[in-house]
């Protein structure tokens, strides 16, 4: 049996809003999300709401295979 944890990977999508505030979220964990000034803080911030939410929900979750992201306009 080992003692090291199970080691998880998880994609996040990043946005930067009007106030200049980068946004991360991550799809596979529905309201798992934070905001920061910079990508470095963001980052940290990001890795403890996902250890957080894990902690939180107290079930094995399997992230979902990233696919990609694509643009998409409309008229409005």
């Amino acid at each position: 049996m080992s003692l090291t944890p199970e080691k998880k990977e998880f994609y996040i999508m990043i946005e930067r809003d009007a106030e200049g505030y980068f946004i991360a979220s991550v799809p596979s964990l529905p309201g798992c999300h934070t905001q920061a000034k910079s990508l470095d803080i963001l980052m940290e911030r990001i890795q403890e709401a996902i250890e957080l939410y894990l902690e939180v929900q107290a079930i094995d979750i399997e992230p979902l295979d990233f696919i990609g992201m694509q643009k998409i306009t409309i008229a409005a």
